[in-house]
Parts: C-alpha cells; sequence; structure tokens
C-alpha cells in the first residue's frame, strides 16, 4: 500500500481533468478528520456532480473522486461551517502538487461579502499522523486547519489561525522531478544505507513500495548497501529514476491494484514488475482503484472484527482438543507394552513350578523369540499369584488401548473439523458467510442456540463460482456446511472434485457437463483453487488429491465436510490463483 507522491500525482491529474472550473455545491463533514466536497462540473453540455473526498485521518489519510455517498452530522463542526461561508460556490481554479510531496493545494475562487473575487487556498496533506487538512487565504496565511498544531504538540511548525503557512520540512529530500545524475550519485550514492531505503529517504514521493520495483527494473538487490553497487548497477538504477520522473512528466500513469487470490496486496500509478506472478486489475482512474482497494479493505477489517468471538470459540476449543489429543496419544503409548505383561504371565505359568520360595525374578527361554528373558516377581506372592498380577495389568492396558484407539480417532476427526472451521473463517468475505459457520458450530454443539432462532437454519451464502480457461465452472465451497451441499448435492457422479491432502481445506468441484473430461489445464486450476483455499495457501505447493464425485462417501455421524474415498489421482501444485477468472 503506497499513498505516495506518485499516486498524488496521478490523482491531481484526474482532478485536473475532472474537477477544474467545477462549482463547489455542497460541503460535509462526515468525519471528526474528514471533508466530502460536492462538485457541480459543466463538460460538453453535460452538467456532472463528482464528489471529492478529503481526510486526515492519522491511520488512513485519503484524496480522491469517490461515488458513495456518507451519512452526515445533522450540525455541521464549525470547521466545516467556516469552509461553507467562505468557498461554498466557489469555483475551483486548480491542483497543485508542491515539490512532488504528499501535499494538494486546491485554489478557489469565490466572492466575498462585498462582491470582491478572493482566491482561498484548501490544503491536503497526506502525511501519516502528520496529516492535516489546511485552509488559507490568497497570502498562505492560515484561517483555521481540521487539527490545530500547537507548538506544544510540535516544535518544528505550528498550525494556528493567523500563522503563516508553511510547507512541512523535506528532510533534505530532492523531486525526482528535479534531482540531477551529479545529485544521485552525491547525496543518494553516499548514504550508508541499502538501496531501497537510500531511495526513498532521499527522494521526494517515492515510498518504499516504488524503491522496491524501481530496484526491481535495475536488476539490483534491494537490501544490498548502495555504496557497494558498482558504477554500472547505480546507472541502472539512475535511469529507471529518470524513466519515473518522464511517466510523471507525460502523464503516463497506470492505475492498478496487485492481488494476491482475492486479497488486495497493492495498489499504484505504475506497473509493478515485481509482483508479476499475482493478478494485476487496472482501471481507467485512481480514484477507482482507491475506492475499491479501501472498500475491500475495510471490508475484510469488518468481516474480520465480526469473527472475532466466533475465531475465540474456534481457537480455544482447538487448544483444549489438542492438549486432549496430545494426552490420549501419550496414554496410547503407555500401553505398548501390554503384550509383554502377557507373555509374562503365560511364561510363569510355565515354568514357575521350578521356583524357589521368596525368588525375586524368573529367568527362563522366551519360546515367542528363542532368547533367554528374566521377568521380574514380587518373593511376597506365589509364581501363580505373580502371573495373575501381569495378566490383570495385561487386560487393562488392553481395555485402554481398544478404548483409547476409538477416543483418539474422534479426537483426531474434531481438530480437523475445528482447523476447517478456522480454514473458514479465513476465507469468508461476507456476513453471511459467519452466520452459515455460526450455525455449523451450533449444530456440533460448540455454540448454544440463541433462545427463539430456528433450528437448522438454511445458509444462504454462495460457493466461489470460477471459469477455467477452457470454459468450465468450477465452485469452492466456503464452509462444511457448504462443502456437504456443493459435493452431495450439487455434484453429480461424473464430476470432478479436489481437495488438499491431508488438511483442512474448501471442496472444490469442477462440472463436466456432458460427460466430458476436462482438459489438463482446467484439472491444473481446480488443483490451483483447492491448494489455495486450504490451510497450506502459503506454503510453496501443496498435494491436492482429485477424483470422480461418485467415490466419494461420507460416513454415518461424520462431521460436516468429511468424505472419505479410496480411489483418486494426487497432484502437487503451487497455491497460486493469478489468472483464474471469477464469475461475476
Amino acid at each position: 500500500m503506497a499513498f505516495d507522491g506518485l499516486v498524488i500525482s496521478n490523482l491531481i491529474d484526474e482532478c485536473r481533468h475532472s474537477l477544474t472550473d467545477g462549482r463547489i455545491y455542497k460541503i460535509y463533514q462526515p468525519e471528526p478528520d474528514e471533508l466530502i466536497l460536492v462538485i457541480k462540473c459543466q463538460k460538453e453540455s453535460v452538467r456532472e456532480t463528482s464528489r471529492l473526498l478529503l481526510s486526515a485521518n492519522a491511520s488512513l489519510p485519503l484524496f480522491y473522486i469517490t461515488t458513495e455517498a456518507t451519512d452526515n452530522p445533522l450540525s455541521a463542526p464549525n470547521f466545516c461551517m467556516l469552509l461553507r461561508k467562505h468557498i461554498q460556490n466557489g469555483r475551483i481554479v486548480s491542483f497543485e502538487q508542491p515539490g512532488f510531496e504528499r501535499i494538494v493545494d486546491i485554489s478557489i475562487e469565490h466572492r466575498n461579502e462585498m462582491g470582491d473575487l478572493c482566491t482561498k487556498h484548501l490544503i491536503v496533506e497526506l502525511m501519516g499522523k502528520h496529516s492535516n487538512i489546511i485552509f488559507c487565504d490568497s497570502e498562505y496565511r492560515i484561517i483555521d486547519s481540521i487539527k490545530h498544531i500547537s507548538a506544544q504538540i510540535s516544535s518544528v511548525r505550528e498550525v494556528l489561525p493567523g500563522r503563516d503557512y508553511q510547507f512541512p520540512p523535506s528532510g533534505g529530500k530532492q523531486s525526482p522531478l528535479e534531482i540531477t545524475e551529479r545529485d544521485f550519485e552525491d547525496s543518494v550514492c553516499a548514504k550508508p544505507l541499502p538501496t531501497t531505503k537510500a531511495v526513498y529517504t532521499s527522494i521526494t514521493g517515492i515510498s518504499p513500495l516504488i524503491a522496491e520495483e524501481l530496484c526491481f527494473r535495475a536488476g539490483v538487490d534491494s537490501g544490498r548497501a548502495i555504496q557497494s553497487l558498482d558504477r554500472e548497477a547505480r546507472g541502472a538504477l539512475w535511469q529507471q529514476i529518470r524513466r519515473l520522473a518522464l511517466a510523471v512528466e507525460n502523464r503516463d500513469y497506470l492505475p492498478l491494484i496487485v492481488y494476491d487470490g482475492r486479497t488486495p496486496l497493492e495498489f499504484s500509478s505504475m506497473r509493478l514488475t515485481m509482483y508479476a506472478r499475482y493478478k494485476t486489475a487496472e482501471y481507467p482512474t485512481i480514484s477507482e482503484v482507491l475506492q475499491t482497494y479501501y472498500a475491500e479493505k475495510n471490508s475484510q477489517a469488518r468481516i474480520r472484527q465480526k469473527s472475532a468471538d466466533l475465531r475465540r470459540i474456534v481457537s480455544t476449543a482447538l487448544e483444549r482438543t489438542s492438549k486432549k489429543y496430545d494426552l490420549q496419544l501419550q496414554q496410547l503409548k503407555n500401553t505398548e507394552k501390554r503384550d509383554i505383561y502377557k507373555i509374562y504371565g503365560e511364561l510363569i505359568n510355565t515354568y514357575g513350578y521350578g521356583l524357589e520360595p521368596d525368588a525375586d525374578a524368573l529367568t527362563c527361554l522366551n519360546y515367542y523369540t528363542g532368547e533367554e528373558i528374566t521377568i521380574p516377581l514380587d518373593p511376597s506372592m506365589t509364581p501363580s499369584d505373580n502371573a495373575k498380577k501381569y495378566f490383570t495389568r495385561y487386560n487393562k492396558l488392553k481395555r485402554t488401548y481398544e478404548a483409547l484407539t476409538g477416543l483418539t480417532k474422534e479426537t483426531q476427526a474434531e481438530l480437523f473439523h475445528l482447523e476447517s472451521v478456522g480454514n473458514a473463517l479465513d476465507i469468508a468475505v461476507s456476513e453471511r458467510d459467519l452466520s452459515a459457520i455460526r450455525e455449523e458450530l451450533v449444530q456440533c454443539g460448540y455454540i448454544r442456540r440463541r433462545r427463539g432462532e430456528q433450528k437448522k437454519q438454511k445458509t444462504v451464502s454462495r460457493p466461489f463460482h470460477y471459469i477455467s480457461s477452457d470454459g468450465y465452472d468450477i465452485y469452492v465451497g466456503k464452509n462444511n456446511l457448504q462443502n456437504d451441499e456443493l459435493t452431495f448435492q450439487f455434484a453429480n457422479g461424473k464430476d470432478w472434485w479436489f481437495h488438499a491432502k491431508g488438511m483442512a481445506g474448501s471442496h472444490v468441484i469442477v462440472k463436466t457437463g456432458q460427460d466430458q473430461l476436462p482438459p489438463d489445464r482446467t484439472f491444473e486450476e481446480a488443483g490451483r483453487l483447492a491448494a489455495y483455499y486450504s490451510k497450506g495457501r502459503t506454503s510453496p505447493r501443496v498435494e491436492v488429491d482429485y477424483t470422480e464425485r461418485k467415490n466419494l462417501k461420507k460416513p454415518p455421524a461424520a462431521k460436516p465436510g468429511f468424505v472419505i474415498y479410496h480411489t483418486n489421482y494426487s497432484l502437487l501444485i503451487e497455491p497460486d490463483i493469478s489468472g483464474i477468472r471469477q464469475a461475476e
């Protein structure tokens, strides 16, 4: 994620084309540190209305054209009322980016109470915890700001009404549009830092992401000290910086989002060649990129937050079941000596007649192995009683073994089921998915059903739907109840079923249609989906089993999502689903 000088340059170029000469129709302040400007523009005899979002949120500063309406407070805050007084119905004259910094300077013309034409500046600083929205007059004297910064808060500069506006200190950085090759050699290459850090700490508006991309394009190890680079490597890096500057000067932007599966990984205004193995979605405007990226990020954060209670229940159950399973395995290991006790009893009955009174051991031939063996005895007991003691111990361990053999299988199945529920929580994308998972936990006894809640509620979430490169429909279950429905109700006997081997994961179904055998490429794509939607998605390769649906069976009273099969094929594949088209 890089809301850097390059992205802001792209945004300013977009705003110049879309919003210059527009009239500020309404101003809202939905959050204490956020503004919405509703702007009406006349474009080729068509009147358009746009919303410009300005946010000085410390953790997520934003600036882009949005299509989303927001809920606004009934009474406007003071800063909003001040802007309405001065610039509502004002005309936007220009958008500027001083020094390629993360700053937007919006110039606005309006008429004052006397009817005279005046200019004001609305300055948006997008600098993390130092972000701010500052309202200035034509001489850049601060009228007010959305955040007041006094000398007690910052010793570098004050942001208070009546003070002259000063740009934030650049820290000695230079703009990529102005830096020369000599400056690059003297300032950037002289720093005792890794190459990436030397670039983004020396050149304005370049984020760590773009610095990594420039190093990748130049074929330079980003973690290597820049001072250790030879002249050829430094020259290649300089050429990439110049190409970036030329792209900005020519307004040659490429707004895009890089996806890791369904998860938005990064966004930028230039192609990120270092993410070639990931799926890249290009957009016509950078505002669409930002709106899409943050909507999906916020959606994931919201789902993560809403699933917190379910995750805690599953995590607690997993921890408890894991401890129980370890204890059962230890107890099962302790029964391994049961057969030797049986042999001890039999040998005492066979050879004990010759023992002397008060003997504490019997040395005899073990006719099972043909080797001599020494059996400990209790001298206070007769040989017959010693044999009975060993037989009693054998029978107790035998009963324990038989009981634990079944219990460990049940506990292992429960452990596997809970891991599959955890995996379902990881891939959930909507509240409906969470409702289906909760219903499963209720049915399995981990959660009590709410009072008045219907029993066995029908799950309404839909599986993921992909289209293979060869046109075959591929469906991926999001949770265990859906896995059962997908496999045993939706799929027919000739459809193909895929699942990551030996680990929690989704059931993947390839619909074959008229008894057709899908091409190898479709099998590979289905295998990649099964690997990605499994617990092994972060592994370099995952083994995936696949078979026809008719070969699957569900044992009686088995946990949701559990199946057995004895006829299958396997493939070892990378959990990468980039390039697999998802149906709308």
